[in-house]
Formats: C-alpha cells, structure tokens, sequence
C-alpha cells in the first residue's frame, strides 16, 4: 500500500478550482522520491529546509523562500531537519504572471500567512467568496516577489556533466577550466562556450554557485559556519562570511531565520 503522503496531492490536481493548498509533514531526513505534477506548484516550508532535485538541477529551500516548479517537472524533496511543508497547486492558465522556469521566490511575512490561511480553503470553495478572494491574493501577492539565485542548473553535455559531478562532490577542488579543458581533451575556450550555452554561467560562475548551494545544505544540518567556510573551498570563515553577503544580503548565521520572528 502507498503512503497516504505519496499520494494525497491526487485529489488536489482533480480539482475544478484553479488553486488548491495543502499542507503536509514530514520526518527529519525523508525524501518524496521522484515525482510530479501535472499543475505547477508552489512549495514553501514553514519549518525545516527543503533540498529539490531535478534533472534540470538543485535548489535549496529555506524557511523564507519558496520554490516554484513548472508543471510535468518530475523531482524530489529532501528534507533537512522535520520538515512542515504548505503547498500550493496552480493551474498555470490562472496565473500566467508566475516564472515560466522553475526557480526559487523570497516569501513575505504577509506572503507567509496567506500561504498559511489558504491551508484552510476547501477544494470545492464557491467563485466569488472570501475563500476565491484569499487565493486571488495569493497570486497577486506573488507577483511582486523576488526570484534569488538559489538554483544550481546542470549541463546537457556529458562532458560538463563529469565536471560538474566532480565539482559537486569535492566543492574545494581548484582545478582550473583550462586544467579541466585538458583532461577532456578540448580547448578551454570550448568548455567555456559550451558551459554558458547550458547553464548561461561561466565556469567560474557555476563553481561559486556549486559552493554556496553546497554550503547552504551544510548550514540546513546544522554544521559550524567555519567547518563549511573550509570544506567549500575557502581560506577563512571571513572570506566565507563576505562572498555569502554580496549573494544574498545577509551572513550565513541568519540566512535560515524565520521572517518575522527571529528564529530559525
């Protein structure tokens, strides 16, 4: 028998109603396995952090963000920590204003209650009440929200993907990209054409990316902000501390705080 959690999000994409929410719970360290939706999906977690795998890449997924999936994504949540997630399901056609590619969305205090108070919506809810209303809003809402840069987006070329599996599993490495270059036997100047052509960042780029996503899995399990500083290729929590500032306009040691209340 399948686990209710894998399967009650069924009765939610049968719905008339363009926008339907559900929320769900889940352990420390549980995993959805590999699925998807044939509606897009707002996920936001109001505890616990969320790690999304697809094989259009990773995203990591904090108390204060969201992350919206395009529909037909087939992906999998990790769950760093138990995990409360509120979720919406949207027919695209409802709210064509939404991000046309999967990404993650900075989520308001006011955003965050409304998320919450559509939990208590019914699935049949009646056009034109206080119920249509409250999910309109939603909508509207989030059309003033900011997309971030927590996405690490993977190649399609195998030998990027090599690249990047190493870069992935050993964030420190130093190689360089003509060192990489070499190793594959094409130019350097090929490898950087082919790594902006699918995933439009420089190699250079991608590995910074790699590392924060990196860091911020180990920042969701509670490791020190020192030991991730080091293990991701940097020479001092301080040089840490001033690259994570100028992504995301804060230092790790806030960065999973609950808005609004001053708590992870």
């Amino acid at each position: 028998m399948m686990d209710t959690r894998e399967t009650r999000h069924l009765g939610y994409h049968a719905t008339e109603r363009p926008v339907a929410a559900m929320e769900i719970d889940y352990p420390a360290g549980s995993s959805t396995g590999l699925h998807s939706h044939p509606r897009g999906q707002l996920l936001h977690a109001i505890e616990g952090v969320m790690i999304v795998r697809s094989a259009a890449g990773s995203w990591v997924v904090p108390p204060n963000r969201a992350v919206w999936l395009v529909p037909d994504l087939e992906h999998e949540v990790r769950m760093c920590g138990a995990v409360k997630i509120r979720t919406l399901f949207v027919d695209p056609a409802a709210a064509p204003h939404l991000p046309r590619a999967s990404c993650v969305l900075a989520v308001s205090p006011l955003l965050r209650e409304l998320i919450i108070a559509a939990i208590t919506v019914p699935l049949d809810y009646a056009p034109g009440t206080r119920d249509e209303r409250l999910l309109q809003l939603v909508l509207d809402e989030l059309r003033e929200v900011a997309v971030l840069p927590l996405h690490l987006p993977l190649p399609r070329d195998a030998r990027l993907r090599t690249i990047c599996a190493a870069l992935t599993a050993h964030p420190a490495d130093t190689t360089t990209a003509a060192q990489w270059a070499g190793r594959l036997g094409i130019a350097a100047k090929t490898l950087h054409r082919l790594f902006a052509r699918d995933t439009g960042l420089t190699f250079g780029q991608w590995r910074q990316q790699a590392r924060l996503i990196f860091a911020l899995e180990r920042l969701a399990r509670g490791a020190r902000i020192i030991d991730v500083a080091f293990d991701a290729g940097y020479a001092s929590q301080s040089a840490f501390t001033a690259m994570f500032r100028r992504h995301f306009g804060q230092p790790p040691s806030v960065f999973y705080e609950t808005p609004g209340t001053g708590m992870a």
